[in-house]
């Protein structure tokens, strides 16, 4: 079994305990999967936001 990076894993967290305000215990216990797919509807969020700020 592959070792995920530990940089990678603590960029995911810190990006999702800003956004969500999650503890780090609660965002440690996700599994990669859905880590994963956070970080992803997080950035999507960001993305949308930025989009209507932009086009005011």
């Amino acid at each position: 079994m592959m070792q995920y990076p530990t940089e990678a894993l603590w960029q995911e967290i810190v990006y999702l305990a800003y956004h969500l305000h999650w503890s780090l215990d609660d965002l440690l216990d996700l599994e990669h999967a859905d880590r994963a797919r956070l970080v992803h509807g997080v950035a999507a969020l960001n993305a949308r936001a930025w989009e209507a700020v932009r086009s005011q």
